[in-house]
């Protein structure tokens, strides 16, 4: 966002990046003043901090060994070097601290007990936050309102009580609001208190903007931001401070005499709160809306699974029920001796369809008509449940132009006329950036293809297939009976091969905003996971047994015998490979998330209870306890675990009815897995400002319509759902004869097993029967139908339900009028209308998992 007024005439990135042109420093003494050409360091006492900066100087220990001549001389060389360093590092600190000062930021230096750990507090003055404010567009609260639960409202009128709804204290009030303004400060609600008037999440998110904006080194190598920094080593961390322990003190204390972060553990992060409603509003006001939107659409997610679980279960129920009365698996079971059946490879033997006796009447479970309509109902499920999240996403409308990125701005080659403005500003050609968005890409998709090919080098699969729309290869391991287990086990491994190469790709690529940075690299990342994680899926489903041939004239590719289907069925094997990507994967992740953190938390310490002093010797302070907390990762894990969850239970639904089931007892799990590392184990996140979840709602909508044609080609062509309807409505209505039916004779000129059989409507000779074309004819009319049945729905939905409700139209009418009141040039005052009264928050409704009410803030 270009700067106003006065500011716009440096028309430079100095602008942009040099903090010396902010408000006026304070007078009082703070860290980094220079005298006499000598830097004295000097303090203040800080009431509480926004922000905290760490470095760690640890001493080399002497050897006691005595080392040779060359030995020495080495060493020597190596401590020049490293003494070199650290005088770098120790530049680069005194600069940044000196930008820090010239912005205007307090300071107060501590130490630990060894003098090894040393924190720099960092807090905003009043001045300095009105002058940010404004700079970054934050809401100013003009009016208080009420908005009630509509759930709530729904219930009580039919006097049920509502289990899932808790009373939170120290909710936060909802407001009409609009942009900040300086010279309209008096017009906003509270403006008197200057101590209370910006919460503690308001303020951390500004020092942050000074500091990932203030330069350190050179321009142009892009030597600008705290992240940078950390990355050099000049600093081991940067995090705003927790307000306070998460554990409350003790009995007697009333629930509003908790903070923020006490009343996030005990009524969010604890596992017996698994059937309440999220307390969305306390976590958007101390984590922000990026991290309280994931929580919003995982709830609400979740809330969605319970009716596609319970279908879902019901389906499978009912195949248990009504396995008895399976024609074609009892005359398997029956008089499978009678079918000799062909070998599956070149290397197989001859079988008797007798055999595969238990997996007919398992393969019923997953193949009969109630799993068909639930593949139905999913898709109908998927495209209805994101046009109502559009309708949720609404709620949480922030407006404003983002900011160019700073490493943007510091390594831009050419400065343009912004054609809004008329300044100039940081500029990079739209051509060169395509271009290499695409090199990039080519690079990912080569990426994707090696490793593919480095799982076919490791023996465990014996045949590639070629995904033509994903442009990758992928291998299937046949023999082996533990091949689905193996290939996750090599797919959780390989997902993080590829991370760092693309974020250095997605930095080469120079986008300008953090948002369209995030959707790249998002982009990048997904692509190679999707290939990872549904290659093998999709080979199976829609691949494997297809071009297999028949004896005499069977298909190879690269000099290999296609591979068939198993004994039991591809269906049977896709069934397989989703229980175990459902349940052990899950599992493998949830416990991953349980232990993994506990242990570096454990770890990390243990570390620094040496450095710091350790509790043993003295109580630690707030900072000390926050630094020893695990460094936040980001959502990227958690959105994209929820993501590939969700393109298993839609795309390959129809082959596994149980997967909704098993997905809902996973996210109950992941919800509070997540509340409680974020606000027990992990470092307070800088809060940031977001209006939706990204290109993850724009990959959601792929994988929905890509679910719709994906059941559709699964039942037409995977499933013996058709072939069974086509010969009940031909032959006989009960199925009996429909194994001897649907089984070819070798032709006449195979002599090593002769009269053996095959699945497949062929005759003697290898030629397609007539059955199979008036098949052929009905599985494309299957797909056609059902894919317009499907999207015809869809196209209704969107019609009939509006993306913005129409009370939230109302509101954000009423906003605009209150913001037009307020920052109008001849309005001496603000006119309320109506008694401003504690509102609902920023919440959703309507799930124990997810939402704690249907207010909404207007941003």
């Amino acid at each position: 966002m270009l700067r106003r007024g006065s500011e716009l005439n440096k028309g430079d990135r100095e602008v942009l990046l040099d903090l010396d042109h902010g408000p006026e420093a304070h007078t009082t003494d703070s860290y980094g003043s220079v005298q006499g050409g000598i830097r004295v360091h000097s303090f203040i006492i800080l009431s509480f901090s926004d922000f905290v900066l760490v470095w760690e100087v640890r001493t080399r220990r002497k050897r006691r060994s005595k080392l040779k001549d060359s030995e020495a001389e080495a060493s020597a060389e190596g401590n020049s070097r490293a003494e070199l360093r650290r005088a770098q590092l120790e530049q680069w600190r005194d600069r940044f601290t000196q930008n820090l000062q010239a912005a205007g930021l307090l300071m107060e230096k501590a130490s630990s007990e060894k003098k090894t750990v040393h924190f720099l507090k960092l807090s905003a003055p009043w001045d300095v936050l009105v002058y940010y404010a404004e700079e970054l567009c934050q809401r100013a609260p003009l009016q208080s309102h009420l908005d009630l639960n509509t759930s709530a409202r729904v219930l009580s009128r039919l006097y049920i009580p509502n289990i899932l709804m808790e009373s939170v204290p120290n909710r936060p009030l909802d407001y009409y609001t609009c942009a900040f303004r300086k010279s309209k400060l008096s017009r906003f609600l509270g403006s008197k208190d200057q101590e209370n008037y910006f919460t503690h999440t308001q303020r951390h998110r500004m020092v942050y903007e000074i500091l990932a904006r203030t330069v350190y080194g050179k321009r142009k190598r892009a030597e600008v931001g705290v992240d940078r920094l950390i990355n050099e080593g000049v600093y081991t961390a940067a995090f705003p401070m927790h307000e306070g322990p998460f554990q409350p003190p003790g009995y007697g204390v009333r629930p509003e005499e908790l903070n923020q972060r006490q009343v996030l553990y005990h009524f969010w992060a604890r596992w017996c709160k698994w059937y309440k409603y999220q307390p969305l509003d306390h976590i958007r006001e101390y984590f922000g809306e990026k991290i309280a939107l994931y929580f919003a659409w995982l709830g609400f997610y979740t809330t969605w699974l319970l009716p596609a679980a319970v279908v879902g279960t019901l389906v499978f129920v009912s195949g248990v029920m009504t396995m008895g009365s399976n024609i074609p698996a009892e005359e398997i079971c029956n008089n499978g001796s009678n079918y000799l059946m062909c070998p599956l490879c070149n290397t197989c033997k001859a079988w008797n369809m007798s055999e595969i006796c238990p997996m007919a009447k398992l393969g019923y479970l997953f193949d009969h008509p109630g799993t068909v309509l639930f593949s139905v109902f999913m898709s109908f499920w998927a495209v209805t449940f994101l046009e109502y999240w559009k309708r949720k996403m609404a709620l949480w409308l922030i407006t404003g132009t983002e900011r160019p990125r700073p490493e943007f701005v510091a390594m831009a080659p050419m400065m343009e006329e912004n054609p809004v403005t008329g300044v100039k500003e940081p500029y990079f050609p739209e051509k060169t950036r395509l271009s290499r968005m695409f090199t990039g890409s080519m690079v990912i998709i080569l990426m994707v293809r090696e490793s593919q090919q480095k799982k076919q080098s490791t023996d465990l699969f014996l045949l590639v297939s070629r995904l033509h729309f994903l442009l990758a290869l992928r291998s299937i391991f046949y023999h082996s009976d533990f091949r689905d287990s193996l290939d996750l086990v090599i797919e959780i491994l390989t997902a993080k091969i590829l991370r760092s190469l693309a974020e250095q790709l997605t930095k080469w690529e120079m986008h300008r905003t953090q948002t369209q940075y995030d959707n790249a690299f998002i982009l990048k990342v997904f692509i190679f996971q999707f290939v990872n994680f549904y290659s093998s899926p999709f080979y199976v489903a829609f691949f494997k047994g297809r071009f297999v041939g028949y004896p005499t004239n069977y298909g190879t590719l690269f000099g290999m015998r296609n591979e068939d289907c198993g004994p039991g069925g591809c269906l049977i094997e896709l069934a397989e490979q989703l229980f175990i990507i459902m349940v052990g994967k899950q599992l493998i992740n949830n416990v991953q998330e349980f232990v993994l953190p506990k242990v570096k938390a454990w770890q990390q310490k243990r570390t620094l209870d040496k450095v710091l002093g350790g509790k043993g010797h003295r109580e630690l302070h707030s900072w000390e306890e926050d630094y020893q907390l695990l460094e936040c990762e980001g959502l990227f894990e958690e959105y994209l675990e929820m993501v590939l969850q969700f393109g298993f239970i839609t795309i390959f639904v129809a082959a596994f009815p149980l997967a909704p089931l098993f997905a809902l007892l996973n996210n109950w799990v992941e919800i509070r897995l997540d509340a409680h590392k974020f606000v027990c184990e992990y470092r307070r996140p800088v809060a940031e400002r977001a209006q939706n979840i990204g290109v993850w709602f724009n990959i959601l909508e792929a994988l929905s319509h890509l679910s719709v044609i994906a059941n559709a080609f699964l039942i037409a062509f995977t499933s013996d759902f058709l072939p069974r309807l086509l010969y009940q409505f031909k032959y006989d209505s009960d199925l009996y004869g429909y194994v001897n039916f649907s089984l070819a004779y070798a032709p006449l000129n195979y002599t090593e097993y002769p009269q053996c059989r095959y699945k497949a409507f062929r005759d003697n000779n290898g030629c397609y029967t007539l059955f199979y074309w008036e098949l052929l004819a009905v599985r494309l009319g299957f797909i056609i139908a059902f894919e317009h049945a499907v999207f015809f729905v869809l196209r209704a939905i969107d019609w009939i339900v509006p993306d913005i409700p129409e009370s939230l139209e109302l509101k954000m009418k009423r906003e605009r009028y209150l913001a037009k009141q307020a920052l109008a040039e001849n309005q001496e005052a603000l006119l309320v209308s109506g008694a401003p009264g504690r509102g609902s928050g920023t919440g959703f409704g309507g799930s124990s998992t997810g939402q704690s009410n249907t207010g909404h803030t207007v941003h």
